[in-house]
This record gives C-alpha cells, structure tokens and sequence, in this order.
C-alpha cells in the first residue's frame, strides 16, 4: 500500500512544463496570424498563407513530439555517434550552392522541393545529444581532466565554424552557450568553464568586428535613433510598437507597426508586435511562461540525475537551457538590449523549422519526465533501505 502511495507522489507528466508549453504555442498561433496577414496579403494575396504553414509546421511537430514522448531514451544515448554525424553533415550541407537556399545574404536552408529545412536547428539538438553523451560516458575525466573538458568543445568550435559560413551568428552564440552549460552541470571544473566562457567571449567579439554588417548593428543596437531610416530601422520601429502597447496593449490584430514599418514582424519580431497588441500585461505573460519551461526544465534535470538518469537530466536541462538563451536572446533584441541577431523566439515566431523541432525538444522533456516517474521511487526505496541498514548496523 505504501508502495502505491510513493508511486503516486511521483507525477510523471510535469502539469507546468506542459501547460506554459501549450500557452506559448497558442499564443504563437495567434501572433504569427496577427502579424503576417497584412504581409502574406499582399505577397501572396493569401492573408492567412503564414498562418496556414505555421499550422502545418505544428501538425508536423506534434507528430515528432509524439515520437520523441514514446521513445526510450537509452536509444538516443546509444546512437550519440550518428548524432555527431549527422549534426556536422547537416551543417556542411547547407553550404553546398547548389542545394541551399539563400535569404537576404545568408544561406541557411536548404531547398527541399516545396519545403525549406534550416539545418541548424536540427543539428544544435543532435549535437546537444552528442555532448550530454560524452558527459555520461567520460564523466570521471570531465571532472577532472582539462582535455576531456576541451574535447567536446572541439565538436562545438566546428560546428561553430560551419554555422559561421551560412552565416549564423546567433545559432553558435546559443549553442556555445547551452553546450558550456551542460558541461558545467555534468561536472565540469568552475575554473575550466570560466576560462572557456572568457575565450569563446573574445572569439565571439573579435568575429562580431571582423564583418562590417557585425559592426553597423553593434553601432545601431547603442543608438539606433541616430540612423533610424537605415542601420537603426528594425530596431526603432520595434521599439515604437512596444511603445505604443502601453500597459494594455492596442487589441488584438490592431498593430500599426505590422503594416509593413517593420520588418519580419511575424519571424524575429513578433514580440513587438505582441508588446504593442497585448502591452505590457500580454509581454510580461509570455516572458513568465518562458522562465516557467525553462525553470521546470532544469529542475526536471536536476531530479532525473538525482535519480540516476544522467543522460535524461542532462538532455533535459539542455533543452531548457537552449530554450531559454534563444528567448533571452530573441526578446532581448526586440527590446533593444542586444544587437540585432536573426533568432526566432521558439513556438511563438513563424519558422517552421525551430517550430517543428521546439515541438519535438518538448516531446523528449515528456519521454524524461515519464522514465523519471519510473525511476524516482526506485532511487527512493534504495535510499530507505540503505538508511534502515545504517540504523540498523548502529
């Protein structure tokens, strides 16, 4: 009876990390149709052309999430390999001209018939796969090994280098970023991380100063009002629509700042355009949401490695982390805290690649909450029979 009690203390779908992942989806459902009628409109004289691809992209992701929920994953541990594999090969075959597809100077798709796949989204998770492998498997080194620590840092700095050929210099900030933060919770040495927090640091601002288009949106993102109708442009007229939106918001689908002011309202913008819809009230919504998933991702981690699940907590507070600096990164732009970076904001912006496997990153924090569910009063029973044994040896 005690047994059954303990089992049900154990909720194996976390209810939180659910719900605030359904509340952003719908949210961007509604947002991504809100803000690209006026443009899908008058592109395609379809005013909800967007919004039906966005859906598609969704059907598409609840497929992969429903796989990913009912896949075991001591199979995702196992294929780490193929992982690594096919993450760098998806990332060099971007490059190749005759299959990629190229928008506004970069080429970060590739061309699939009717469908367009951004190979870096795929890829940051198959190598995140890869890295929370290599903490499993090499943990005593990791510890304390300074070559162990860079060896994955090896894989990160390739991939690094090919997202910067497309170019893609928001993906490989968000990859660094999530990859240190697994290595640092896998065990890691503080002193490793920091020194190479410090390098990837200086790296990544002497590459933001080796392009000029890199330092006319560093200069605009410090005063954008002294360029407004050119370097500034995007960051100003994101700045009016989260302006305008006041504590309330102007009501749904009444944005002026849409009407073709500014651009990729419904992609990398989409949280102005929410801000000045919904205001304050509606954006601070959205920015709790995402520290709900975010935290409850982490936490879900944090237990499944307490529970002798290295791989799922690893994995998980991977996802969580690479959620959260894409967020960050994204809502920071549109507020002007950061410089411009062409990162969509995961299950609210139109992109049906980050959309499609947001959804299946989602399914695999299902698939660990289920096998922690299992695990957690085994790990508990374990740990009052090894008490009783203490009490009982005294």
């Amino acid at each position: 009876m005690s047994a059954v009690i303990d089992m049900r203390r154990h909720v194996a779908i976390d209810p939180l990390l659910v719900g605030a992942a359904l509340a952003l989806a719908v949210l961007g459902t509604i947002m991504v149709g809100s803000a690209s009628i006026s443009l899908a409109d008058n592109s395609t004289g379809s005013p909800f052309y967007y919004l039906t691809r966005h859906l598609g992209a969704l059907a598409i992701g609840g497929i992969g999430f429903t796989i990913a929920a009912r896949t075991p994953m001591r199979l995702w541990y196992q294929l780490h390999w193929l992982f690594l594999l096919g993450g760098l090969a998806l990332l060099a075959v971007v490059l190749v001209p005759s299959v990629n597809h190229t928008v506004n100077g970069s080429s970060r798709w590739l061309a699939l018939g009717p469908v367009t796949l951004q190979p870096s989204e795929p890829a940051r998770l198959a190598l995140l796969f890869y890295i929370s492998s290599y903490c499993v498997r090499h943990h005593g080194e990791l510890t304390s090994s300074f070559t162990a620590f860079l060896k994955p840092l090896a894989v990160v700095a390739l991939a690094g280098v090919l997202l910067l050929a497309e170019p893609d210099f928001g993906a490989v900030v968000v990859l660094t970023g999530t990859a240190l933060g697994v290595l640092f919770v896998a065990g890691a040495r503080l002193r490793d991380v920091l020194l190479a927090v410090g390098s990837a640091g200086a790296v990544l601002g002497a590459l933001a100063y080796s392009a000029e288009y890199r330092i006319e949106r560093l200069t605009a993102f410090l005063d954008p009002w002294a360029d407004p109708f050119a370097s500034g442009f995007q960051l100003t007229q994101s700045l009016i629509a989260i302006g305008r939106g006041d504590w309330l918001g102007v009501g749904l689908g009444q944005s002026v700042q849409k009407l073709f002011y500014l651009p990729e309202a419904h992609t990398d913008f989409v949280f102005a355009v929410l801000a000045e819809e919904l205001g304050i009230l509606g954006s601070t919504t959205v920015i709790a949401l995402f520290a709900l998933l975010v935290w409850r991702a982490i936490a879900m981690g944090q237990r499944a490695i307490a529970a002798g699940l290295p791989f799922q907590g690893l994995v998980a507070t991977a996802i969580g982390l690479t959620i959260g600096v894409q967020a960050f990164i994204n809502i920071g732009v549109n507020t002007g805290l950061l410089p411009t970076k062409g990162l969509t904001l995961p299950l609210l912006s139109y992109g049906r690649s980050s959309t499609v496997m947001t959804l299946i990153a989602l399914g695999l924090l299902v698939r660990v909450g289920l096998e922690l569910g299992r695990a957690e009063p085994h790990a508990a029973g374990r740990e009052g029979r090894a008490e009783r044994g203490r009490k009982g040896s005294r």
